[in-house]
């Protein structure tokens, strides 16, 4: 019998990986992951490098590095473009949008979150589709209307087509903020006579306040990024620093190359700051997990 037990053990020792091996395809999986991983993180950076040392480039060479440098790009690219009334212009659109979007999307994800009613899952999904479609499908009927309407290159006609995808992105963000708060915390103010304004105001108000946070600068980078909306109904008085940097790229020919790359680096360090910015009050992870806690 002891033999039985002895041997018993040692087969099941056999069969067990050694202590500190892992698995081959534990690791190859890994190394596949973590190579394409720093192929597309040095893939950027040297797009983003070369960029830069062309908006600096005084005197083009043969090889990689400019035989001289300088920053009068910047300023010759600061006055041919006006970049400072596109910034503003920019931050004017950016900033409209993201007050007339958590207006409207604060109530529109506390009923979302909260209630429960015939058509909710439909409504969801009709919140999905401007984030998974091609902008075009609906940026030309948008675009068609928006000049109907007679505001084309104006500030008004670039804040209407921006919010059609904003606003449902925004919802979605504030969906699990909103379900991450506790119901009953809301019950007992209504049971200490608190209204119902008086309960949204002070008691989810500074609890959402995050959340708000989260959408309202995810959203406001999508914004300034926007491209296909803000190009069909801006005009010459109303254009966004990504609509003149594709006018800049289009007169390729009629520029000088480094104007052009200043332009660009600017833009870059625009959307980085505001990427950082989001980064400082948006953790992915815990939104994720809030996500999936509310899904269980």
């Amino acid at each position: 019998m002891t033999d039985v037990a002895v041997t018993s053990a040692e087969e099941t020792t056999a069969t067990l990986p050694e202590a500190g091996r892992r698995p081959i395809r534990h690791t190859l999986t890994g190394a596949i992951t973590w190579g394409g991983l720093w192929l597309f993180v040095g893939g950027l950076l040297l797009a983003v490098a070369t960029v830069l040392l062309a908006s600096l480039t005084a005197q083009l060479a043969e090889g990689w590095l400019p035989r001289a440098y300088t920053t009068r790009w910047y300023t010759q690219s600061w006055a041919t473009f006006d970049l400072g009334q596109l910034l503003v212009t920019t931050v004017e659109v950016g900033v409209t949008v993201v007050a007339v979007t958590l207006v409207v999307a604060l109530p529109t994800a506390y009923v979302l979150a909260r209630l429960t009613f015939p058509g909710r899952k439909l409504l969801l999904l009709l919140f999905l589709v401007p984030q998974v479609v091609p902008v075009m499908t609906y940026a030309v009927p948008l675009a068609t209307l928006v000049y109907r309407l007679r505001l084309n290159d104006t500030l008004a006609g670039i804040v209407l087509v921006n919010l059609v995808p904003a606003i449902p992105f925004a919802v979605l963000v504030l969906i699990p903020f909103v379900e991450q708060i506790d119901p009953r915390v809301e019950q007992a103010a209504r049971v200490c006579g608190a209204t119902n304004r008086r309960v949204f105001v002070h008691i989810l108000g500074p609890l959402l306040v995050p959340g708000l946070l989260a959408a309202g600068v995810l959203t406001l980078v999508r914004v300034v990024g926007q491209f296909e909306l803000t190009f069909l109904v801006s005009g010459p008085d109303s254009q966004t620093l990504v609509v003149a940097l594709y006018g800049a790229a289009v007169q390729a020919g009629e520029l000088a190359s480094q104007e052009i790359n200043a332009m660009a680096v600017v833009y870059m360090l625009t959307t980085l700051a505001l990427l950082l910015v989001a980064l400082r009050f948006v953790d992915p992870t815990s939104v994720a997990a809030r996500d999936r806690r509310s899904g269980q």
